[in-house]
């Protein structure tokens, strides 16, 4: 694997590590605040909105730009935002720098995934994939709750001064060892329109609201995660960055459990991974009174719900492969409208007084509607075989045996 793709993995651990590490500070942030728990959750889905309208927005605006040159100016945007997060005087400020901050880390993801598939031969996508993916379980493991950590120890603002750091280190990463790349020119060179062409093409948009789904399944109950342990199991709050190290763990051996598997088998990825996260959140629903129960189960969702991540992101570059910007956007926007609606339908549930359990049921809920839209993707792939947009998209000069490597990555 090119060095170049394991710096593209740092520089993503400090963007997972802003993106989650809201889940451990929920309840200082609200305190410091004055806002509800539920209130304070809406930071979380306002850095997926903004993740799910940069990751397009900025793959299309910087399309004819250097990729290099993209990555480092994102992450430097990223970076400030961290600092007006740390200064933010009120509510408002707080939620605009969350917005800003997501804006930069989508652009960075959705070119990012393209520079690392790219680097790779077409039946390596997955475990490319798995190393960026992999940046975010690592803050799973080590970044969330070492956010918790300071944010009841040096105050939730320590938190946001650590990954500005850390944004730091990954700027320093890009500029050295991600290569150069020239804009293409003539007939090879990105055109939006030939890269837009991939949204006409039904095996596209299942794989979006497969990972919307997935996405949302886990993040509706990991939102809220903090709390459960405390209200529900009974932990004392110092646990909680303990039990998200656990996710974490359970997050880093999914990933490369998935992403080693992923490419041979990636339909048998996807059903086994979100039915075994449907599994998870029903138990937990039953049994989150038990402090055990929610701490071992914590472990198990990281695993099922990472496990699942390289093959959703590998399933979307195989039938978009002809636009691979807009395909990493595309994957980028759809797990963040899960990461958007999953917190706020946990929300609605709180405020509608039905318990901290009931959000887990929820995320059930959207992960069985994932194994139903996997089995639709399945069925259409066995009847149609690769995507339209792989025989027929303007960039795909690909010869026919590549081509057929696309399909069979696709099985």
């Amino acid at each position: 694997m090119p060095i170049a793709v394991y710096v593209l993995g740092l520089s993503v651990f400090a963007l997972g590590t802003s993106e989650f590490m809201l889940s451990g500070l929920l309840q200082p942030v609200a305190r410091d605040m004055g806002v509800t728990i539920p209130t304070a959750g809406l930071l979380i889905s306002a850095f997926a909105i903004g993740m799910v309208v940069g990751a397009p927005l900025l793959a299309a605006a910087t399309l004819r730009l250097p990729r290099r040159t993209t990555l480092i100016a994102l992450l430097a945007v990223f970076g400030l935002g961290q600092v007006a997060g740390a200064v933010a005087p009120s509510y408002g400020v707080l939620f605009a720098s969350r917005v800003v901050s997501a804006l930069a880390c989508a652009g960075f993801w959705a070119v990012g995934a393209a520079v690392a598939v790219s680097l790779v031969p077409v039946n390596a996508r997955a475990r490319a994939m798995a190393v960026m993916v992999g940046g975010l379980s690592v803050a799973n493991v080590v970044g969330v709750p070492a956010g918790a950590f300071l944010g009841q120890n040096a105050g939730w603002r320590a938190a946001f001064w650590a990954v500005a750091g850390l944004s730091v280190l990954g700027l320093i990463g890009v500029i050295a060892l991600v290569p150069r790349t020239e804009v293409p020119t003539g007939e090879d060179r990105p055109r939006l329109r030939s890269e837009l062409s991939i949204y006409r093409d039904r095996q596209v948009w299942l794989a979006l609201v497969t990972t919307a789904l997935s996405g949302g399944a886990v993040f509706c109950l990991f939102s809220y995660l903090g709390p459960l342990l405390t209200d529900v199991a009974g932990l004392d709050e110092g646990w909680v960055p303990t039990v998200l190290a656990l996710f974490g763990v359970g997050a880093l051996i999914g990933t490369a459990v998935g992403g080693r598997i992923a490419d041979a088998h990636l339909f048998g990825t996807m059903y086994g991974g979100i039915t075994a996260s449907t599994v998870v959140l029903g138990v937990l629903a039953l049994t989150a009174h038990s402090p055990i129960a929610a701490v071992g189960l914590a472990l198990l969702l990281g695993f099922t719900a990472f496990f699942t991540a390289p093959a959703l992101n590998a399933r979307m570059f195989n039938v978009a492969n002809a636009a691979p910007t807009l395909a990493g956007a595309t994957t980028t926007s759809a797990f963040n409208i899960g990461n958007t609606v999953g917190p706020w339908l946990g929300g609605l549930v709180i405020n509608a007084g039905w318990g901290y359990p009931a959000v887990a049921w929820t995320g059930a809920a959207l992960a069985g509607a994932g194994i139903v839209t996997t089995a639709l993707a399945a069925r259409l792939h066995r009847a149609e075989g690769a995507s339209r947009v792989i025989a027929t998209g303007h960039t795909d000069k690909a010869t026919t045996p590549a081509r057929e490597a696309a399909s069979e990555a696709s099985r």
